[in-house]
């Protein structure tokens, strides 16, 4: 298996975790840079992580996750498993967004409809994700610990989240910042 991607993205780095155990290339990817040129090649979606597998290609990391508890012999996810992951993507998505208009110039703090959106979806949706997190919906390190592991993580790496009243998110991604994948894939460390 190749897995292409870049050591930044939260969305790369929750499928590396996925893949500890397992045996795969990874292609560390500038998507912004030179890398841009690759990634269009193999993957017309424009997104990272994709997953090359003989003669499978998989483009979006939520559809790679189905495909390697399949090919891992990993259980499905619940139906609350699939909300949580829907809410752990509605904010990593509205993140990214704020970080790539932040990099573009473009001020994400002004009252304007379309930024007011984001933040309040990324607040809405960590609170909501901490009171999972106080209620033990979280405590077993499968695929959606490992997405609101990364997502925590890569928030609180770009500064783009005040942490108050949400704070048992940080104790969450604490508890688990010694485990060895987390160490290997941290975006601060070189690769």
């Amino acid at each position: 298996m190749k897995l292409i991607g870049s050591t930044t993205s939260p969305f790369v780095r929750r499928t590396r975790v996925l893949l500890a155990d397992a045996a795969y290339e990874f292609v560390n990817l500038d998507i912004y840079g030179a890398g841009r040129d690759e990634l269009r090649r193999n993957n017309p979606a424009l997104k990272i992580p994709m997953l090359i597998d003989g003669d499978q290609e998989i483009y979006d990391s939520r559809v790679i996750a189905r495909y390697l508890a399949d090919k891992l012999g990993h259980a499905p996810l619940t139906w609350d498993q699939e909300n949580q992951l829907t809410l752990i993507d509605a904010a990593s998505d509205s993140s990214v967004i704020l970080l790539l208009s932040k990099r573009s110039g473009l001020d994400v703090e002004q009252d304007a409809m379309f930024y007011n959106l984001q933040r309040e979806r990324i607040m809405t949706t960590l609170r909501t994700l901490a009171a999972m997190v106080d209620a033990g919906e979280f405590s077993n390190w499968q695929y959606p610990a490992i997405c609101l592991y990364t997502l925590v993580d890569w928030v609180d790496f770009r500064s783009l989240v005040d942490f108050n009243g949400v704070e048992s998110l940080l104790s969450f991604r604490d508890h688990h910042q010694s485990r060895p994948e987390i160490a290997a894939t941290d975006p601060r460390q070189p690769q």
